[in-house]
């Protein structure tokens, strides 16, 4: 019982930080097969994540085999200062310098997947709305205070908390209904959404870029150990035949 209390204990933090303070998150239903998802995933990171956030552990060449990007697309669009393909996903950004700026160095992408989740990833990215009292006048339902600008801003608009007037007991009150977009994005709410996921989905990838090959193998060790299982038994039965 002092061992399963123990284990409780270590898990209830873990299970905070993943949640981000108790907030509801949405099911991110995000495809690794999906090649075209992947690929918008990485131009969308390459392009408004890259600029703070690394992904040092992760390769460019990597990257571009197994999402299906041909090398030379790869670098013309998705590699912006000169980097070789076999170098790291790195930014030019000075950590002191981004200290002062945000407060704290942006943290490294490569397992924020793994550590979030991606269902916390993809809700984090849908709940920034205008806060004028923030340094970069947006704040986070998922991530409160959050030290950073809403990135992708241009793509969904200016995101506002929104309420309705709605009659409660007799009385009419106003009921917060969530967060929506003024429409100057260049994406509806959908298509928005669908980016995000994108998005989440590289993310997911760049975690543990050899899944599907595990899960692949997993497979194939689960079936040989279910055929050695059987043969073990008929050799079981066949080694105590005659002492029974």
């Amino acid at each position: 019982m002092k061992k399963l209390i123990f284990v409780l204990a270590m898990l209830l933090p873990m299970g905070a930080i993943a949640a981000g303070g108790g907030a509801h998150l949405d099911k991110a239903e995000y495809d690794l097969t999906d090649k075209a998802s992947l690929q918008n995933g990485a131009k969308l990171y390459m392009n408004y994540c890259l600029g703070c956030h690394q992904t040092q552990y992760q390769r460019y060449q990597r990257t571009f085999s197994d999402l299906g990007i041909p090398v030379e697309l790869g670098q013309e669009y998705l590699q912006f200062t000169g980097e070789k393909p076999g170098e790291h996903i790195k930014n030019a950004m000075p950590a002191e310098s981004a200290a002062k700026w945000f407060g704290a160095p942006p943290p490294d992408l490569t397992l924020v997947a793994r550590v979030r989740g991606a269902d916390w990833i993809y809700t984090y990215l849908r709940a920034f709305y205008v806060d004028e009292s923030r340094p970069f006048g947006v704040n986070n339902e998922v991530f409160p205070e959050v030290g950073m600008p809403h990135v992708l801003q241009e793509l969904q608009g200016v995101p506002r908390k929104t309420t309705e007037q709605t009659m409660v007991d007799g009385e009419m009150v106003e009921r917060y209904v969530g967060i929506k977009a003024d429409g100057s994005g260049e994406l509806s709410a959908a298509e928005y959404d669908t980016a995000v996921l994108d998005l989440v989905n590289y993310l997911v990838y760049v975690g543990e870029p050899s899944r599907l090959e595990s899960e692949n193998i997993g497979r194939y060790v689960m079936l040989f150990l279910l055929v050695l299982l059987v043969l073990i038994y008929l050799l079981k039965k066949e080694y105590w035949r005659d002492v029974h």
